[in-house]
């Protein structure tokens, strides 16, 4: 199943907050979801699945498999655990949520598993999660780069990932830009605001937008139904070039997200 390059994340989203905010978003037209074991909502997010009345083979919904979950006599169970929780026979997606700190559990081993699952019908398709450039390599020599599905990394205007995004798009591994409004704070910028006056949009849609113009998909979350409403518009939104530049020029490499057992980053 393709997956809609403009999602739901459910990051931080608890409890009825979780079943509301899934719930509203395939009410709204959302077709992408996108989940994980360490997020705590697994179960609220395949209730909201399960009441909706959507059919299954019309949402795209993404898990990821946590750290310690990682080992070839881990993973399997652990995807068959979040299914059950899910209220799903598959999910559509099934990445890797953090490279294994220490590398206690191979990148290799890792990816065999996934292949292992994915052969056993519990999964779609593969990919990985916050994998800078060295173990995208260590990744693709495992997989093989047309069976990974998505690198979903943080990606904002102010974190562009410029070798990350040239080494994937070289490769041809697809990206999913997570926290693609910065915690908010492309709300409160000026330059922003400017581009979206003039195409009287709102700054998270120009931020949407602007990473949707790249190709990537994005995975934004709201616990407000016109906030959910709003982004998904963004893909309706054709910036122009300038505006596409202006965008470009707020790099300044702000990791929002990196926790002292991530990676080394690009």
């Amino acid at each position: 199943m393709h997956m809609p390059q403009l999602g739901l994340g459910t990051f931080r989203l608890q409890g009825q907050q979780a079943i509301d905010s899934v719930r509203n978003g395939l009410e709204l037209g959302y077709r992408h979801i996108d989940t994980a074991q360490i997020y705590g909502n697994e179960a609220e997010v395949g209730q909201a699945l399960a009441e909706s009345g959507v059919a299954r083979d019309e949402v795209f919904v993404t898990t990821k498999i946590w750290t310690e979950h990682l080992a070839a006599g881990k993973l399997g169970a652990s995807l068959k655990e979040s299914l059950r929780k899910l209220r799903l026979e598959r999910v559509d997606l099934t990445l890797v949520h953090w490279p294994s700190p220490g590398a206690a559990a191979p990148v290799a081993e890792t990816m065999g598993a996934l292949l292992a699952a994915r052969e056993a019908g519990l999964t779609g398709a593969i990919g990985i999660s916050n994998f800078p450039v060295a173990l995208m390599r260590e990744a693709i020599a495992a997989a093989g780069a047309a069976n990974i599905a998505t690198n979903q990394v943080e990606f904002h205007p102010y974190l562009q990932n410029r070798a990350l995004a040239a080494f994937a798009r070289e490769a041809g591994i697809h990206l999913t830009a997570y926290m693609p409004l910065a915690y908010g704070k492309v709300m409160d910028d000026p330059v922003i605001a400017a581009i979206a006056a003039r195409n009287k949009a709102t700054p998270a849609q120009v931020s949407l937008a602007w990473l949707l113009a790249k190709g990537h998909a994005v995975i934004p979350s709201s616990t407000r139904r016109a906030h959910l409403a709003s982004n998904l518009e963004a893909s309706a939104l054709a910036l122009a070039p300038e505006d596409l530049a202006a965008l470009d020029a707020l790099d300044r490499g702000e990791r929002l997200v990196s926790p002292d057992f991530g990676p080394q980053w690009d």
